[in-house]
C-alpha cells in the first residue's frame, strides 16, 4: 500500500482545488499536483463531510470508531481469558472420585 500524503499536502490541494479557475478541472488539478483524479475527488468528498457540508463521516468520527473497536477487541479478549479461567477453576472445585466429602 503507498504511504498515504501528508495532511497538509491534502489540504492544501482541497483548496486549490476549491478556488479553481473556471474552465480549470479537478482531474488537471490533480495532474498537476500528481495525485489520481478520484483520490483528489475522495478527499474533495471528506472535506465536505468533515465541514458538515455534506453527510458522511467525519475523520474525527472515523478516528472514534477505530479507537472504539480497538477497545472492544480488547474487551472481548479479557473476557475469553475470564471466561476460560472461570471454567477451569470450576472444574478445580469439583470433588474428585474416592472424595470422603459428603
Amino acid at each position: 500500500m503507498p504511504k498515504p500524503y501528508p495532511q497538509e499536502f491534502r489540504d492544501d490541494v482541497v483548496r486549490v482545488a476549491r478556488e479553481r479557475e473556471p474552465g480549470v478541472t479537478v482531474e488537471q488539478i490533480a495532474k498537476d499536483f500528481g495525485v489520481h483524479p478520484m483520490t483528489l475527488f475522495t478527499w474533495l468528498r471528506q472535506a465536505d463531510a468533515d465541514e458538515g457540508a455534506k453527510p458522511g463521516m467525519t475523520r474525527n468520527d472515523s478516528a472514534e470508531l477505530r479507537e472504539a473497536r480497538k477497545r472492544i477487541k480488547l474487551l472481548e479478549q479479557e473476557n475469553e481469558v475470564l471466561r476460560r479461567a472461570t471454567a477451569y477453576l470450576s472444574q478445580a472445585n469439583l470433588p474428585g472420585k474416592g472424595s470422603t466429602r459428603s
